[in-house]
């Protein structure tokens, strides 16, 4: 009966070491864990683990532990790394086209975003991105962008003219504030701050959750709620990673990162809601900031005002008219 019960135990053993992982996923960010991206990345590790019965060992390596966001994607051809979800403009110089997503009130609203990355326009940039060597996953949002100032309330176009904003590097955003008579800058986003409080610019767009959780609300006078713009993120993968994995396991793959990508947008969503309404109580609290909303008749003169630069964008090697016009039309 020992020997049962031993060989029991021994079977049940050889049973589980065959459960070890056959593959090895780095997924590296360069967020903390507890944002919406770094909230996604593990729980994106948990499913792939557990539908891939163990096979594949997801280690999420968050705040730049193992790659900044302008050297991950060497490392992914590399396959130094596996997976990673860099913010689009650093696919500016392979893919121009993701430069779509700067172009200024080209989205109605969350919901057709969402349409728009999950269908035609968002799989004809992912298979661009795939064609350079580097597997294209899914979108991930960060949130749509609000304007501030510390010179006026930017209610029209015209409210814009002579001020100096700060961007990122992206010929989208020099064109839209040239449309409306304003200045771009671009500046590095750890320099913000300081640009602000110091009057090197007036003012600057960005998410709810990047105005405060970097605090320029406390160095502005004025806040205008716009959702004019969009910042987001594309989960990308090692193509010699993805290859090598058979079909059952990329499968489980895609699986893990679409729901994981439901998850992402709740984050995001919940976290611009709730850092929006700290704002607003900062706001109220200290008399230093106003917010302002746009009426539908304010936001329709901005939508004029910008969306003349879409042509400036309709070369291929640019953005490209289809693409521009698809998401126009997507239902």
């Amino acid at each position: 009966m020992k020997k049962l019960v031993l060989g029991t135990i021994a079977a049940a053993m050889v049973a589980t070491s065959g459960l070890a992982a056959e593959y090895t996923l780095k997924f590296s960010h360069v967020v903390s864990p507890n944002t919406p991206k770094g909230k996604a990345a593990d729980f994106f590790e948990k499913r792939l683990e557990k539908l891939s019965a163990g096979k594949i060992d997801v280690q999420v390596y968050p705040s730049s532990q193992l790659y900044k966001d302008n050297a991950v994607l060497k490392a992914l051809r590399l396959n130094s790394v596996q997976m990673a979800a860099p913010s689009f403009s650093k696919f500016g110089k392979i893919v121009p086209q993701l430069a779509l997503f700067d172009l200024p009130f080209l989205f109605k609203d969350i919901d057709h975003l969402h349409r728009v990355q999950d269908g035609e326009v968002g799989q004809a940039l992912k298979d661009k991105v795939t064609a350079k060597g580097i597997v294209a996953l899914n979108f991930w949002d960060n949130g749509f962008k609000q304007l501030s100032s510390n010179k006026k309330p930017l209610l029209v176009p015209a409210d814009a003219k002579g001020q100096k904003f700060r961007i990122m590097s992206s010929k989208v955003l020099e064109a839209q504030f040239h449309a409306v008579g304003a200045n771009p800058q671009m500046m590095p986003f750890s320099e913000v701050y300081s640009g602000l409080q110091q009057g090197v610019i007036d003012g600057q767009e960005n998410t709810n959750s990047n105005i405060f959780t970097k605090k320029f609300h406390e160095v502005q006078k004025h806040l205008t709620i716009t959702d004019h713009g969009y910042l987001g993120y594309l989960v990308v993968m090692s193509k010699k990673f993805w290859n090598k994995l058979p079909a059952d396991l990329q499968a489980n793959v895609t699986q893990a990162m679409n729901e994981a990508t439901e998850k992402e947008r709740e984050y995001a969503q919940e976290l611009n809601d709730s850092q929006l309404a700290e704002i607003k109580a900062y706001a109220e609290k200290t008399g230093k900031l106003k917010i302002y909303n746009l009426t539908a008749d304010q936001k329709e003169a901005w939508r004029n005002a910008v969306s003349k630069i879409y042509p400036e964008f309709y070369s291929d090697r640019k953005i490209g008219k289809d693409l521009i016009e698809k998401t126009l039309t997507t239902k």
